[in-house]
């Protein structure tokens, strides 16, 4: 029990509901931690009042709608010194936007282009808009994008005061990320007005077992899996016990066993990939298990078949209340499955796949939409193995696509999602699925290695990419190609190394085939030298470090080595072996490849004339004119 003027203080100390929840022994349990000292704020009628930033200094009145919220000690200051400057407008139509939050690897700007564009059409829609973001280093907090704009933790405590004191017709979770989709649940619990997809459709993505029955339902396939569940171990409400923990550890490694090696492991509701990892043994996947962050998670964990060798596809799609679904863009990674689809570079259309798989991508992508019961953006992932299509999880929110499918297009994807989200069909804004391009764009990923001593290049389940870059070309090599250079330029001639692992070899001769008959001279470690020479690419054979001086990174230092090629075996002595050459490559700026796949685009590209110049406009009408 507490009085009014003690919550006051601990509230003007910057204390959450839910800190001031963890702090108080007898909450309830993990489901209501930060719901119990909400309600006994709300008793207690303490809230924060909105100030305005002064974006004049001063030097003369500003009505700039940039919003803060504040306590003050006690209701006598607050009378005495301020007053809240909020001044919301009554009636209309009004919606709130969540943003991203802060910039991380994972969840970027890609998000920040999605909510601008939706503050954008809802505005021109006629509604009043108001965006909640805590990062000053985005331009949807710009003072000038919404109506209002409120500086705010994208917390379901700030989210809550802020539609308290506005009374929006309408909340949007989808654009910002994974951060607000996390508090969705809980918005709607509390009596936020959520618009676009229901929340139990989001739950129904997001969780890895009603996730796992949902592609059963709809008659699809998944890669086998098995679930391990957390869930039961949230009544404690806090931290899960070593016995516990170890206990679903011996779970996991059965079902494992079951399934077959080599595992990808998911856990439901993470932002870019975040613990998601590749495990080719029994003792990795213990390993996994004895993660510090596993004592307080309470969710599902997806043990889920590698399918070696498949290809990945994005697929987004925007769906109205109507039940009309359109999919703006099918994408196809360069990289094999296993590696983060924020992390591989994409083609759209795709360069390989046959017609009628992207057809059943399609297809596969509306019946899940319909299913879910989407309304406004979804994105799925799927694994095209042996031509036949997997489903590998769906995202019923923006995605960092949304940007490259939007410029390779011509089709303002969340803009339209925007307005369908609010209740506008997609008939009613002639929005129609729009025929592949006769262009080729591609999307690279643009990493922060360099800036992390002893980083490792190698890419994986989950997302360390920052930013992205996109070429567009009349075919997928030179589109390739421009997307590489746009990150380092590509070298004309020089010298290729090549050392990857024997199943890669067959690959990797392609590339080195078609590098040298560009002219490269190809250098690699012993057992791939040997191998290209007996299969007619003259490749020189260079020391490991391992084997002494002068070895492979003596030629990248000294700056005898233009393109690195190098994979792993996936084993971790295979990695640490290997680790020297990629640090080399990045140290230097040497143009690398960790993936045999990536290689080969690259040998393609490589022979590729740039072309000329055109602006995205005049391929939008170049394409509508075909």
């Amino acid at each position: 029990e507490t009085d009014a003027p003690t919550m006051q203080k601990w509230k003007r100390a910057g204390f959450s509901d839910e800190y001031i929840a963890r702090l108080v022994k007898d909450c309830g349990g993990q489901s209501r931690i930060a719901k119990t000292v909400r309600d006994k704020r709300r008793e207690l009628k303490v809230h924060p009042v909105y100030r305005r930033i002064d974006t004049c200094a001063g030097e003369f009145p500003t009505e700039t709608a940039y919003m803060y919220s504040t306590y003050f000690y006690d209701a006598e200051y607050e009378r005495a010194h301020s007053s809240c400057e909020l001044r919301p407008t009554s009636g209309g139509k009004k919606i709130v936007i969540l943003g991203g939050g802060p910039n991380r690897i994972g969840q970027g700007v890609e998000f920040d282009y999605c909510c601008i564009h939706a503050v954008t059409a809802l505005r021109d829609s006629g509604f009043e808009t108001l965006m909640i973001n805590c990062n000053p280093e985005t331009v949807s907090t710009d003072y000038d994008i919404a109506d209002r704009l409120f500086f705010e933790p994208l917390t379901a405590e700030d989210v809550l005061e802020i539609c308290r004191r506005e009374n929006p017709q309408g909340v949007v979770v989808q654009f910002g990320g994974q951060t607000p989709l996390a508090i969705a649940r809980e918005l709607q619990e509390a009596g936020a007005p959520i618009i676009g997809t229901p929340v139990d459709a989001i739950d129904r993505a997001e969780s890895r077992r009603r996730f796992q029955k949902l592609i059963s339902e709809c008659g699809l396939r998944q890669p086998e899996n098995a679930i391990v569940d957390f869930s039961d171990l949230a009544e404690h409400g806090g931290d899960s016990s070593e016995i516990e923990i170890a206990r679903k550890a011996e779970e996991a490694a059965e079902l494992s066993r079951k399934i077959g090696y080599p595992i990808v492991i998911r856990p439901g509701y993470v932002l870019g990939g975040k613990a998601m990892q590749i495990v080719r043994s029994e003792e990795s996947l213990r390993a996994y298990f004895s993660a510090p962050w596993l004592r307080r998670f309470f969710g599902d964990i997806l043990l889920d078949k590698f399918l070696v060798g498949a290809a990945e596809v994005d697929a987004d799609a925007i769906r109205d209340k109507e039940g009309d679904c359109i999919v703006a863009g099918v994408m196809q990674h360069i990289e094999p499955a296993g590696v983060h689809s924020g992390d591989s570079a994409c083609s759209l259309p795709p360069h390989s796949l046959t017609e009628s798989v992207a057809e059943e991508i399609k297809n596969q992508t509306r019946i899940l939409a319909n299913a879910l019961g989407a309304i406004g953006l979804m994105n799925v992932q799927f694994a095209v193995c042996e031509n036949e299509v997997y489903v590998l999880e769906a995202n019923p929110r923006a995605s960092r696509t949304v940007p490259f499918v939007s410029k390779a297009t011509g089709l303002a994807v969340a803009k339209v999602a925007a307005r369908a989200m609010a209740g506008e069909s997609l008939r009613a804004q002639n929005a129609r699925e729009m025929q592949p391009p006769s262009h080729f764009a591609v999307k690279e990923a643009v990493f922060p290695f360099a800036k992390f001593a002893g980083a490792d290049v190698l890419l994986g389940p989950e997302m360390k990419s920052t930013g992205e870059t996109m070429g567009i070309a009349e075919d997928f090599p030179r589109a390739f190609l421009l997307a590489q250079e746009a990150i380092l330029p590509f070298p004309r001639t020089g010298t290729a190394f090549i050392s990857v692992p024997d199943a890669d070899k067959p690959g990797a001769l392609q590339a080195a085939r078609r590098f040298q008959e560009l002219g490269f001279n190809i250098i690699a470690t012993a057992g791939s030298a040997k191998y290209f020479s007996d299969n007619g690419v003259a490749a020189a054979a260079v020391n490991k470090v391992k084997e002494g001086r002068p070895h492979i990174v003596d030629e990248i230092v000294s700056g005898r080595v233009q393109i690195v090629i190098n994979t792993e075996a996936g084993s971790l002595q295979s990695r640490q072996d290997s680790f020297s050459i990629r640090n080399a490559a990045l140290m230097h700026k040497v143009v690398y490849f960790t993936t045999v796949a990536g290689a080969q685009a690259a040998a393609a590209a490589q022979g590729a004339k740039r072309g000329t110049p055109r602006s995205l406009q005049e391929w939008h009408a170049m394409n509508k004119n075909k």
